[in-house]
């Protein structure tokens, strides 16, 4: 009995230390990557301070549509708060941000008993310990209701499976919320149709998101409803907010399955869409092939290490960047890519992508997608062709279309690194020719396309701070960057010297509102005389959701310049090294409250940086550029592990369109890309101790980290494909090429690698 039960301890032993090395010595070859996926991280948020400011996107990789339960009211733009314990319904949503808000959105919801048709009232409480949330599949019971609810979507569709209990008054209720909607009930196909309306701006005045809803049991009861007014028996009703029920009874755990798509284009291609993409498969079936294709796209990165819950934070953010941004064509019935267009309501060929904000996502998502997926970007490059084309503009926030929202002209990064780094396929002239349109322009009617205040930075190399245009130190800043990336296009176009000179030139006017009797960047007046009184602690007015000592590093193109600025490498460490020495203080006045990006840097205890907000998140990389990469090294590790986790409040501000993850997906790589639109990749400290990334070419890259623990944060030595690097960045050939990369890590700085000017990453003022 004895060596029967030291026997089964032996086995047991074997079978954990075998699941364990399934996550870090690849012990099991068959990988669920969806089951490290966290789609709650991030949605314990409120509008005073945002942990992610996220909703559960159930979806595919970049969807048209997404799935999300709701727990507050249609309009609020926190759609599903993570401590709130009420369910109003299902919706099918479009929302990137919950300050832009949703657009061309409509609910199921599953009742029994006395029907309700008010969303506060017909709302059901449900329990975190009763829902699973996966990317490709999203369950919960619902409790007052003795329901349960599960979902699993298609890009442009989704299946539902309604679990009832026996009840002879079983609903299920579509609402199309307000805005305008209208919905048709057509009992000998067990179908609804209808359309949506509701938008926040940026769209057409024909547009429309069609539904068809399809079920697998006849209705008993047919019901329609306007506003909060239920009129019985009716098929159809049409007005602000429409919506209708139908009714079954059903035995104890009967299912009702319904099958739901839209489409943009018309009620004919909604139809197709379902079809295609749904048709006759079971609900089993759309979860399982979704369940692969998330699969499929998480594991083009493997990642192995010690600790569950930095695996389990890494594939939750690389899940959030690979939601944004979201397809916007359809395949008609010709089997040809066509799409609406949010810009101006006609249907054309082609594609389109849409709700991304170019401010957040220009900075690690966009180079992401360069290196990882080049047919995707090339895609979207041609999306950004048509758009220029409908609207004759480039777009910088688009939900669908244009929105007046943040500041700069980062449509230029985004071309720019996707052409320079050999990805092509589309027409890159029209696109030049977009961004010298955007250079000396703005949208007549949007600020936040174009360049507004381009007159005054084009005429004197800045915006000043007394002509009445808010964030002008910010723009400055942003447009000499976009400049960069104008000159280094125009170069590989081959364009006259005179307009390559003149971007060149353009390119250092962040020079021109750096003031250095302080050494931060300043607000500068018409007359050439600085903003006074200065407080580099005030939030907001020359600059956008920062302060001068956040804004101070946007110098992407030029950190070289900025350190010769400063005095030198050591003033320049000195002042980054400030940053984070400083407490958190902060002036709120230009709001006239504290905005959630304060608080978030303040309660964080990292002094005055904010990692929360984006402007100075490669901040951290810069100690690169002036011969202490250890610096970098210790400080990106600290953020990886102290401010991200896989937990409802797991991010330590907007989550932002992937932005804020893929700054994680990248550093957790070992490598983080500073200045889109040159080759390079800043080196920091890899948080795993292997990663295998597979590229769309054919190659494989291993990055094994020798001695990587909690404690071994600094890099001793780095090898590529046994020749020593001792510089401190890659280059994208590199690592595109593939083979094995050995990072030696230790627990103390190698202050004898990567300290030489030699050695730092690229700089204008050192081409």
């Amino acid at each position: 009995m004895k060596s029967f039960q030291l026997l089964f301890i032996v086995m047991l032993i074997a079978f954990t230390a075998c699941n364990q090395e399934k996550v870090t010595n690849n012990c099991i070859t068959s990988y669920d990557y969806t089951s490290y996926v966290n789609p709650l991280m991030g949605t314990d948020s409120e509008f005073s301070l945002s942990n992610g400011n996220t909703y559960p996107a159930i979806a595919r990789p970049w969807g048209m549509n997404f799935w999300t339960p709701m727990t507050a009211n249609f309009g609020d733009g926190w759609t599903y708060k993570y401590d709130d314990y009420k369910i109003q319904g299902f919706k099918q949503t479009h929302q990137p941000s919950p300050w832009i808000n949703d657009y061309a959105a409509f609910a199921l919801m599953a009742i029994t008993g006395d029907l309700e048709i008010n969303e506060e009232k017909r709302a059901s409480w449900f329990s975190h310990k009763a829902e699973e949330v996966k990317p490709h599949y999203y369950s919960v019971y619902l409790a007052d209701y003795d329901t349960k609810v599960e979902i699993t979507p298609t890009e442009r569709a989704a299946s539902f499976k309604i679990t009832f209990p026996q009840n002879d008054q079983s609903y299920i209720l579509l609402d199309g919320f307000k805005g305008g909607s209208m919905v048709k009930v057509i009992p000998e196909e067990r179908k609804i149709i209808g359309y949506c309306r509701n938008n926040h701006g940026g769209v057409p005045d024909n547009f429309h998101n069609y539904f068809v809803a399809e079920f697998d049991k006849d209705f008993e009861i047919v019901h329609t409803f306007t506003d909060s007014t239920l009129h019985k028996n009716k098929l159809s009703s049409e007005s602000d907010h429409a919506g209708a029920v139908v009714g079954f009874k059903t035995l104890k755990g009967e299912v009702v399955n319904v099958k739901v798509a839209s489409s943009f284009i018309s009620p004919e291609q909604a139809q197709l869409n379902l079809t295609r993409e749904i048709g006759d498969k079971s609900f089993e079936s759309v979860k399982a092939e979704g369940k692969k294709i998330w699969n499929d796209e998480l594991g083009k990165i493997r990642v192995e290490g010690k600790d569950i819950d930095h695996i389990r934070t890494f594939y939750s953010t690389l899940y959030r960047v690979l939601l944004f941004p979201r397809t916007f064509h359809e395949i008609n019935d010709n089997n040809e890519i066509v799409h609406y267009s949010p810009y101006n309501g006609k249907v054309l060929p082609g594609y389109m992508y849409t709700d991304n904000g170019f401010w957040d996502t220009f900075r690690a998502v966009f180079p992401f997608f360069t290196l990882m997926y080049p047919e995707l970007n090339a895609q979207i490059m041609e999306g950004l062709v048509n758009t220029y084309n409908e609207s004759g503009w480039l777009p910088e926030w688009a939900s669908p279309g244009h929105r007046d929202c943040m500041i700069g002209s980062n449509s230029a990064s985004l071309i720019a690194d996707a052409y320079l780094k050999g990805i092509d396929g589309y027409d890159i002239e029209k696109l030049y020719e977009a961004m010298i349109k955007n250079s000396g322009g703005v949208h007549p009617e949007i600020k936040s396309v174009g360049r507004y205040g381009s007159d005054y930075y084009n005429k004197l190399g800045y915006i000043p701070y007394d002509v009445g245009i808010h964030e002008n130190t910010a723009r400055t800043l942003e447009y000499a960057y976009a400049d960069y990336c104008v000159w280094k296009l125009a170069e590989k176009l081959g364009r006259p010297q005179e307009e390559i000179d003149l971007f060149k030139a353009r390119a250092q006017n962040y020079k021109n509102v750096f003031d250095k009797e302080t050494n931060w960047m300043r607000g500068k007046n018409e007359d050439g005389s600085f903003q006074s009184p200065f407080n580099p602690f005030k939030w907001g007015d020359a600059f956008t959701e920062g302060n001068s000592i956040h804004y101070t590093w946007s110098v992407f193109q030029d950190v070289e310049g900025l350190i010769n600025l400063m005095g030198g490498d050591k003033a320049f460490v000195s002042r980054l090294d400030t940053v984070f020495e400083l407490p958190p203080i902060f002036d709120n006045s230009y709001y006239g409250f504290t905005i959630h990006e304060i608080r978030e840097m303040q309660i964080v205890n990292m002094g005055n940086y904010a990692h929360g907000n984006q402007p100075i998140q490669h901040m951290l990389y810069l100690y690169n550029y002036a011969g202490q990469p250890w610096k970098t090294q210790s400080r990106v590790r600290e953020v990886l592990t102290r401010l991200y986790t896989p937990n409802p409040d797991g991010y330590c501000g907007d989550e932002d369109n992937g932005q804020t993850s893929a700054w994680y997906v990248f550093s957790s790589l070992g490598f983080y890309p500073v200045c889109p639109g040159t080759d390079e990749y800043v080196i920091g400290s890899p948080l795993f101790n292997k990663v295998t990334m597979q590229f769309e070419n054919g190659k494989e890259l291993v990055i094994e980290a020798d001695n990587n623990n909690a404690d071994n944060v600094y890099i001793n030595s780095i090898q590529l494909n046994g020749k020593p690097i001792e510089r401190n960045f890659f280059t994208h050939t590199e690592l595109q090429s593939g083979g094995k990369m050995s990072i030696d890590m230790t627990n103390k700085p190698n202050k004898n690698r990567g300290n030489t000017k030699e050695a730092a990453p690229y700089s204008m003022s050192r081409e």
